[in-house]
């Protein structure tokens, strides 16, 4: 196994949650943007305080990485409180699709558009968030039929639990240790790629024997960090396990699952959890994720680092130590 590498070297800059795709045959890797904010680390995520997106973009896997600068600030979005959590992007008829998660002004995450006639932005707000959206980590897949479908939902501070049935409730918590655990959602968006075009449903991640994975296994079960690809004909859903730290993934037949839990992508990373991205290039597979080394572990200063993934022959992913 190959050893993963970090992908910008300039000191105090820091990106984390890296998504990337390929746009006309150029790597482009948007991330979150991590700053120093001065508050204290807690569950809530307070101490994320991120306020705008660069993009950053590669001709090759090995070669140099260009900075494209902000191309969205908090500033500039019409509905915005703070936080600029995770984000995604996906093309569609020679137009760009920035999805973000953000608070409103009453500290309510939800997620937003922002569009753009080139991949390297800079990139418009929608003067609204997509109607309907709640919680964190916006992930857009492309399926072979043509529709796009939007994964999302993060715990804690993501609020996922704070919704039932897509509404919220009034008092927010977690299932029991011995009931079903929360599920990320996804749903397929309209054909202007502006809002959903079906009531979000459950991801739902079974053991081998078909049953829902517990809200008490937390080396198992969804936190947030939802990610989609396909390899093989099989749709592999990864996504974070937040508070043991592994990137874990399950395999369904269609988009919208269920999806039966395999095992472990990558190992505790340093740094609070970690959030990644999947892409083929040129016939290989490559992980993007990040960690907390080059701030001396601390977890809301990360770099973006990229490694080769690996399957076996059954199609299983060959677990990469994250070094944590």
């Amino acid at each position: 196994m190959k050893k993963a590498r970090y992908l910008i070297d300039k000191p105090n800059h820091y990106m984390a949650d890296p998504s990337a795709h390929i746009f006309n045959g150029k790597i482009y890797i948007y991330p979150s943007h991590d700053i120093d904010a001065g508050i204290p680390e807690n569950d809530n995520g307070d101490h994320f305080d991120m306020r705008d997106y660069h993009v950053f973009s590669m001709d090759d896997i090995d070669g140099e990485v260009t900075d494209h600068g902000v191309i969205l600030s908090v500033k500039d979005i019409p509905w915005a409180g703070r936080q600029l959590w995770d984000s995604d992007v996906a093309e569609k008829d020679g137009k760009y699709y920035l999805y973000f998660s953000l608070k409103d002004r009453n500290d309510v995450f939800h997620i937003g558009v922002a569009v753009s006639d080139k991949p390297e932005g800079p990139f418009i707000a929608e003067s609204h968030p997509m109607l309907g959206s709640y919680s964190i980590d916006p992930c857009v897949y492309k399926a072979d039929d043509g529709n796009y479908y939007m994964y999302f939902g993060g715990l804690w501070g993501g609020q996922l639990q704070r919704y039932r049935n897509n509404k919220a409730i009034e008092c927010g918590h977690e299932p029991a240790d011995d009931e079903p655990a929360l599920c990320a959602k996804v749903a397929k968006l309209s054909d202007d790629m502006l809002e959903f075009a079906e009531e979000p449903r459950d991801v739902l991640i079974v053991d081998k024997d078909g049953n829902p994975l517990k809200a008490g296994d937390h080396d198992r079960r969804f936190f947030e960090a939802s990610w989609l690809h396909k390899y093989n004909g099989k749709y592999y859903f990864s996504y974070s396990t937040g508070n043991t730290h592994f990137l874990c993934y399950a395999i369904g037949d269609n988009p919208y699952g269920p999806f039966v839990y395999q095992g472990v992508i990558l190992s505790p990373v340093v740094g609070w959890t970690t959030h990644h991205s999947i892409v083929e290039i040129k016939g290989k597979w490559y992980l993007f994720h990040h960690d907390s080394v080059p701030s001396g572990g601390k977890t809301w200063l990360r770099s973006m680092k990229v490694v080769e993934l690996e399957y076996n022959e059954d199609g299983t992913i060959k677990t990469i130590d994250g070094g944590g």
